[in-house]
C-alpha cells in the first residue's frame, strides 16, 4: 500500500510540473515558427519586427517581444530569453530558450 501511495505521488508531482511547463515550451516553439515568418515577411529591422509583433499578437506570444529580438546585418534573427515557473513554496524552475533563424553557413574559402 505504501508503494502504490508513493507512485501516485511522483506521478501527480510529474502530472504538475507537465501541465505547468508545456505551455512554456509552446510558446517557444510560437516564437520561433514567428521569427522565420517575420524574416522571410521583412527585409530590413524595422519590417522585421514588425512582422514579429503581428505574428506575436496572433500566436498569443508574452514572454518576448520585438525589441527583444537581435538582428543580424544579414537579417538573421535571433533571440533569448528565461521563463520562470513558480512550483510551490520557495522552490521555482527557471527555463532558458533561445533561438535563431541563421543556419551553419559554410566558412568562405581564402582568396589566393
Amino acid at each position: 500500500m505504501t508503494g502504490l501511495i508513493l507512485v501516485l505521488l511522483v506521478g501527480f508531482f510529474v502530472a504538475v510540473l507537465a501541465l505547468r511547463v508545456v505551455p512554456s515550451v509552446t510558446e517557444y516553439m510560437a516564437v520561433k515558427k514567428a521569427i522565420v515568418a517575420a524574416k522571410a515577411a521583412g527585409s530590413t529591422p524595422q519590417e522585421i519586427r514588425a512582422a514579429f509583433d503581428r505574428q506575436a499578437d496572433v500566436g498569443y506570444i508574452q514572454s518576448i517581444s520585438s525589441k527583444d529580438l537581435d538582428i543580424s546585418k544579414e537579417n538573421d534573427v535571433s533571440f533569448s530569453y528565461q521563463k520562470v515557473i513558480h512550483l510551490a513554496g520557495p522552490a521555482s524552475l527557471v527555463l532558458d530558450y533561445e533561438g535563431s533563424t541563421a543556419r551553419n553557413r559554410p566558412a568562405k574559402a581564402a582568396e589566393q
